[in-house]
């Protein structure tokens, strides 16, 4: 699957002032909003429920909350950097700069399976995330993103 499918240049997230994992969380489900027609509240609290399962913080400043939705039809993606690293309970303790969200339909978990390991991929991969840390527009990290 290519991030291309599932994500635009509107997908990615840069200036979010979130200064905690609570606030990240609403201020990423209020622009997933806009771009996905599913309501914020709903995003959120799909996505707390599955942050309380266990974070989704996997280490080395990265996350990759994600959740299923009933009203969906394909899978969305985003990614938010931030200027300033937040405590996100990662399983490193580190905190995190780098925030990869997935929405998925709840009956599809094919693409979800495949779309989290892209996301994983990229998040893992220590030299796209110098790179995407070093990049500061929508632009760049969109065709970064495209050409993983």
């Amino acid at each position: 699957m290519k991030l291309s499918e599932i994500m635009s240049e509107k997908s990615v997230f840069l200036g979010l002032k979130s200064n905690s994992k609570r606030q990240l969380l609403q201020d990423m489900a209020n622009r997933a909003s806009e771009i996905s027609g599913i309501d914020e509240r709903t995003i959120f609290d799909t996505i707390l429920e599955r942050e309380n399962l266990g974070s989704t913080g996997f280490g080395d400043g990265t996350a990759l909350p994600h959740g299923r939705f009933d009203n969906l039809d394909k899978v969305y993606g985003f990614i938010a950097k931030l200027n300033s690293p937040i405590d996100y309970e990662a399983i490193d303790g580190k905190p995190v700069d780098l925030i990869f969200m997935l929405l998925s339909p709840e009956g599809n978990g094919a693409d979800h399976l495949t779309a989290l390991a892209s996301a994983s991929r990229i998040l893992k991969d220590e030299i796209t995330r110098s790179k995407l840390r070093q990049m500061n527009s929508a632009q760049e990290i969109f065709a970064l993103l495209d050409n993983f």
